[in-house]
This record gives structure tokens, sequence and C-alpha cells, in this order.
């Protein structure tokens, strides 16, 4: 039986801002728990003595429900099954599905007696009409694919050494967790979340033709995840493959990507000039998981594999990730924690001197006294090398507290 997995972050994030006069929005891929999440709040409704006619939740989606061909048409449906005598709390699921959803989503707000919850797995629709209508009333939160911390009681028997292992290679969507471990229907599963990411809400929703274009750049990117790219090195490397491809095109079917959350930029950060670059990033994806389906076990590809679950951990906890440029140096990721940068370094194993040095080596070069961190999947107790922290992975993932300096 698949069980509602508990995100107990997320419901206190949703309490907090519970009754508060502004429009609550929670994003994220496809099958990372938004619907569930939105269905154990309401369950936290009606522990708090909510009545369920207050309650009211429209899953846009849902084939039984049809179109709407306006957002007039949703809001005459919406308003018919509110109690109007009462306040009443307002889900959408996937809203931006509502042709001119966000006059939808602004005229429930308008109305006293709501409380508006929204959900929506593209993120150009936070950066468009909505945030032009909505503009400092709305408060978003990003949900992601189960974390390490939230993966680990599914499986209690199992050693946590053991387990990342299994979390790295099969990641962490919530019913996928459930399954049997790589079986059949595991596979047909991912495939299907990846297809529909692919096929659907970038092919079909963007009117892209290229399909078979398409499908190279999501391969290209799921082999290439932690390395620097540009949309020319790119276009290059297809050119170079007999494939020629307009710069414009691939930059198109890249930002599509990224709008479903399946594939994340990251920029590049200065460290001694404290200044944003512009030009390359990496890549990073939403889950492991479907990387394997994609291309299969690439057991020789774990380090980036690693520094791919550290990259969507860091995002949970300060959203905004960079890699670190210092000269010819790179420092894996550097976030910004109440105004001061905090650097990160991700290794395998550094049990040989040579490895740790050369791992330790751009932490080193840096010369301000933020904290540093070197994780890897060493099963030692935490180390200090000279001012930076060597802690394991397992440790990082299973305890937010573990990078807090005395």
């Amino acid at each position: 039986m698949i069980a509602k997995i508990q995100r107990p972050y997320f419901i206190d994030w949703l309490s907090e801002w519970q009754d508060k006069d502004i429009i609550k929005v929670v994003t994220g891929i496809r099958r990372c728990g938004k619907t569930t999440l939105f269905e154990l709040f309401r369950e936290h409704l009606l522990h708090q003595g909510i009545a369920p006619s207050q309650i009211v939740t429209i899953d846009f989606e849902d084939p039984d429900l049809g179109e709407f061909s306006s957002y007039c048409e949703a809001w005459t449906y919406i308003r018919g099954r509110m109690n109007l005598s009462h306040r009443s709390y307002v889900f959408l699921d996937e809203v931006q599905l509502v042709p001119e959803f966000e006059k939808l989503v602004d005229g429930l707000f308008c109305k006293k007696d709501c409380d508006v919850y929204i959900t929506g797995s593209n993120s150009k629709f936070l950066s468009g009409e909505l945030a032009t209508y909505l503009t400092g009333r709305y408060v978003e939160i990003q949900v992601h694919p189960l974390s390490f911390a939230e993966y680990r009681p599914l499986f209690p028997d199992q050693p946590a050494g053991d387990l990342i292992l299994d979390y790295l290679r099969y990641g962490g969507f919530p019913f996928a967790a459930q399954l049997e471990k790589g079986s059949r229907a595991f596979k047909d599963y991912l495939s299907g979340i990846l297809s529909t990411i692919v096929y659907k809400d970038v092919a079909a929703r963007k009117g892209f033709r290229e399909t078979a274009t398409l499908e190279r750049l999501t391969r290209f990117i799921f082999d290439n995840i932690g390395n620097i790219q540009s949309v020319n090195r790119i276009v290059g490397t297809f050119k170079a493959d007999g494939l020629s491809v307009p710069h414009a095109t691939l930059d198109n079917f890249l930002a599509a990507l990224c709008e479903t959350f399946l594939v994340f930029k990251v920029s590049r950060y200065d460290i001694k000039g404290k200044d944003y670059l512009k030009s390359n990033a990496k890549y990073y994806i939403a889950d492991t998981g479907l990387r394997r389906i994609l291309l299969g076990d690439k057991r020789d590809d774990q380090g980036h594999i690693l520094e791919n679950v550290v990259f969507l951990e860091l995002k949970r906890r300060y959203q905004d990730v960079f890699v670190g440029v210092l000269g010819p140096k790179e420092v894996d990721f550097v976030v910004i924690d109440s105004a001061r940068p905090l650097y990160f370094q991700v290794a395998l194993t550094v049990q040989d001197p040579a490895t740790l040095a050369r791992e330790l080596a751009p932490l080193k070069a840096i010369r301000d006294q933020h904290p540093k961190f070197l994780l890897t999947l060493d099963n030692v107790p935490p180390v200090n090398h000279d001012g930076i922290r060597q802690l394991s992975v397992t440790e990082f993932l299973l305890n937010p507290r573990s990078t807090e300096t005395i």
C-alpha cells in the first residue's frame, strides 16, 4: 500500500502563512509531492476544526473536470463551490492550465473570505503575468523530490551508509520510493514522468516540433551534469556529431527544460570580486533516478551524481546556489546565508592524500574567514583541515545543523 509521506517542513511553512493576506504558491517538478502536500495540509485544517464545506479543491489536470475556456468560467465554477457564509480555503492545483489564470487568482485573492493556495509545475507562470498582477502579494516555496532526510524513514532497517548509495542511484520521487527498487513498475513510473515533461510540458505546450533534437539535448544535459557549459559549446558539440542546430533553438529548448524544474541552471560567482558571472554555467537535474532511467547505470560517474544530490540539498536549504570561481580554481558550490558566503567542495573519497590535497586546494585559496566544507562519502568522523571542515555526505544530508559553526 502506498502511503502519504509526511513532509513537516512544508506543512510548517504553509501553517506559518495560513490566514495571512497573501497567496501561497507551491512550485516544483511533476510528481514531487505538491498535490499530496496540499492533501496533508487540508487534513491539518480539518484537525483545527475547519469544516469540510470551507475547503475547495480544484485539480485542473483532472480529466473529469474538463478544460475551462476562460478564467471567468473557472471563477464561476469555484465560487459556486464556496460556502459564502464562512471563510473558504481554496486550493488550485496546476492553475497555470487555466487561460489568463492570473486574473482568476487575483480575483480570489481580492475576496476577503478566501485563503488561496496554488501549485504549478512550470516556473514561467511566476515570472510572467502572475508576478505582474500579484507583486508583493504572494510567497513561494519550491518543492523537490524527497530529501535524503525524508527518504531515510522509509527504510528504517537499512544502514544509512548503504541507503545513501540507493538514494544516489534511484532518486527520491515519493511514489517511486515506495516501489521495489529497480523493478519494472519503478522504471515505468519514472519513465512516464520524464516522457510527460519532455513531450507534453516542453514539446507540446511550447510547440516544439524538433522532438529528436529536444531528446538529444535532454540526454546531453543529463550526461553532463556538473560540467561547465554554454549554448555555444553545446551547439559545437552537436555539430561535431553531425547535427546542425541553430543557437536560438537550443537556447529555447534549454530554457524550457529549466522552466519545468527538470533542469537547473547554476550560474558562476566570482569569489574574489563578489560578483555574479553571466558567461557559462553548470546544469544539474531534479532527480538522479531520472538520470539512471535515461542513461542507464553509469557507475564511473558517481562523483557528479553525488555533486547533484548535494546541489539539490543546498537548494532546499538556501534557494540560491552558485558555482564558485577563484581565478583558475573552482569551488563546487557557494551559497549565501545571512549575508555571508558558505563554500562547499564535494568528492566521492579523499582517502588518497593526493586527492585530499587537490580537493582542499580551491578552498584554501579563498582568503576570507567564512565557513568552508569538504563533503565526501568517506565514513569518517568530522575532520578539521586548518579551518576547512570535512563532513560525511550522509551526516550533511541527514542533519541540517551539521554545517552550523560555533
